[in-house]
């Protein structure tokens, strides 16, 4: 299995020298300071703040008559070698694309360089689109095409860092409905711990343990010879709770043990129902520990959106992020003995949400059994940093920390290494951090079909217009998503996002003023390719960063494009192991 990472993952030795590392993030840290005002600023305030005259003046007529491909393959395609360019641009535009592009971590796995440009899908869905053919059906289940993609191969990198590392033990953090998990333990054999907080995914991930022991059954019993994937018996533990950022690597183990010392029987195989499940009924699954106090289906409030486990549909369906932001441990008092006795094992977070990736390198870093440690980060936005402790999106802990309770001093998710916290302009906008998890290949793609998708962002800045109009103090309201609003003509648009904001449907709009905005779309888009230029800069020091701060506690590290891009935007997974003593 290891021969097949060998392209990509070279015996996980550090990318870079301290010295190389620390004059890369001081160089990123220079071009984000000095272009702060884009990756800061936001489109729908394109017209409110005249963003296009915030550019440089010599910018401006290159920039204002370009076409969809040509912003693509003139600006944000770092592959894109025969650039024509229609006028002479400024040297210093074109030092502010070469060095962006320069500086950011290469998005491409070196497999997949030199694919063919506008292939969405990898190889392994070229014969299905929707199913894997190089992941067993019975991982394929309840899975979606991104992430069957996912699972495998880091479940792949995991399994060679178990080897290296000597180690049989995986703990999945953020494990959501356990699809890692599942390939982890019954795909790869290894002993597989899974904390989540959201009670109802943990649920649902033993439900689903159940019916992928149910499927292997029913393939013995057809005696056809030969099974159509090796699969381990080793049943994983699900853990419901939450690993707080502000406890101790001694609290996170003991919440580990938690699981470990309960009499657990194996999940029941269980063929497919169509019935509606009811969470009451299954809370009841022998092998989910709860860890936590707070009242069942709390968690609820925690997902992002809505999540009715009545719907079929949405049952199957999955988040962008594997984990949900959690439920605090309560009466967790380690004791430093009881700790000492604990199996090594690999730590692993598939897309780990906000702090919790951070949180996951400190444990990494100062618990003596983690061994290796695979992260796979997403949600920068939601990172706490001395400037923006609480950012929107922000769980805090449901329950209050019982007194006694061993917590740390506060400390944030980025900047987490001495080096970048040094560094004069290091800090990162909510903004700025928001725009790094946008997919820069997606938007490529629309740029160069010149989908009609694209008019959105102009729409909704011509919203923005009219709603400050008539209530000045109503700034960047916040106006879900609406249905197909790239094809309804503006006035529509308007009609239906006046309503959301609390403001009248019929509001007159001066059709001149209309008409003349809408001519402008050209610039919205340019505008917002030149923010999204800098979104890998900004992943790049946020990841940096973190290999800094391992790098400054001793540990070397490797940051790897495992993902193919234009399939996971949110591609990268540090990877670092330790070594004995």
């Amino acid at each position: 299995m290891s021969a097949e990472l060998s392209g990509d993952v070279e015996m996980f030795t550090s990318s870079f020298t301290a010295d190389q590392a620390r004059q890369l993030s001081t160089r990123l840290s220079a071009l984000l300071s000095q272009y702060g005002h884009l990756s800061d600023s936001y489109i729908i305030e394109f017209f409110t703040e005249d963003l296009w005259h915030t550019l440089p003046n010599s910018w401006q007529p290159v920039l204002q008559d370009l076409s969809y491909p040509q912003v693509a393959d003139l600006l944000l395609d770092v592959k894109h070698e025969d650039r024509r360019y229609p006028s002479v641009w400024p040297l210093s535009l074109l030092a502010f694309r070469a060095t962006a592009h320069a500086l950011a971590f290469p998005r491409e796995c070196r497999r997949d360089r030199g694919r063919t440009a506008g292939s969405v899908k990898p190889e392994e869905f070229l014969e299905n689109q929707s199913q894997s053919s190089l992941l067993g059906h019975i991982f394929r289940k309840h899975v979606k095409p991104k992430k069957q993609h996912e699972i495998r191969r880091l479940g792949l990198l995991v399994k060679q860092l178990c080897e290296q590392t000597d180690c049989s033990r995986v703990v999945d953090v953020g494990s959501g409905q356990g699809h890692l998990t599942r390939f982890l333990s019954f795909g790869l054999g290894l002993s597989v711990t899974a904390i989540e907080a959201d009670h109802n995914l943990v649920a649902m991930a033993s439900r689903f343990d159940g019916q992928l022991l149910w499927a292997l059954e029913k393939e013995k019993q057809k005696k056809s010879g030969s099974s159509l994937v090796s699969v381990s018996q080793s049943s994983p533990r699900h853990v419901a709770g939450w690993v707080n950022p502000k406890a101790s690597w001694e609290a996170f183990i003991t919440q580990l043990r938690t699981a470990d010392c309960v009499n657990e029987s194996p999940p029941t195989p269980s063929g497919p129902s169509k019935k509606k499940l009811r969470g009451s009924k299954r809370q009841r699954c022998s092998h989910v520990v709860q860890t936590s106090s707070s009242p069942r289906g709390s968690t609820d409030s925690d997902r992002p959106q809505d999540f009715d486990l009545t719907s079929r549909r949405q049952l199957e369906s999955e988040s962008c992020c594997s984990c949900v932001q959690p439920v605090c441990q309560e009466d967790v008092r380690p004791e430093e003995n009881s700790q000492r006795d604990y199996s090594d094992f690999v730590l692993t977070g598939l897309h780990a949400c906000g702090d919790l990736s951070a949180t996951l390198l400190r444990h990494f870093v100062n618990c003596p059994h983690v061994r290796g440690i695979t992260s796979v980060a997403c949600c920068y936005m939601k990172i706490t940093t001395r400037e923006n402790p609480a950012p929107p999106g922000l769980v805090e802990c449901p329950t209050p920390a019982t007194p006694g309770q061993e917590t740390l001093p506060s400390e944030f998710g980025y900047p987490m290494s001495s080096w970048v916290r040094g560094l004069p302009g290091h800090q990162l906008s909510y903004k700025a951090r928001e725009g790094a998890c946008h997919a820069v290949e997606d938007y490529v793609r629309r740029l160069r079909e010149e989908s009609e998708l694209l008019r959105t962002h102009c729409y909704r800045a011509m919203l923005e217009t009219f709603v400050r109009d008539t209530r000045p103090d109503l700034r960047r309201a916040g106006i879900q998503t609406i249905k197909k609003a790239h094809l309804l003509p503006f006035t529509e648009y308007a009609r239906l996002g006046l309503a959301r904001v609390g403001l009248p449907p019929e509001l007159p709009l001066d059709p001149d003023r209309v008409e003349a905005m809408l001519k402008q779309q050209g610039r919205v888009v340019v505008y917002f390719s030149l923010a999204l230029l800098l979104a890998p800069v900004v992943e790049t020091l946020v990841l940096l960063d973190r290999m800094i701060y391992l790098q400054e506690n001793g540990v070397d590290s490797q940051l790897v494009p495992l993902f193919d891009p234009n399939f996971s935007p949110r591609n990268f997974v540090l990877v670092a192991l330790k070594t004995r003593g």
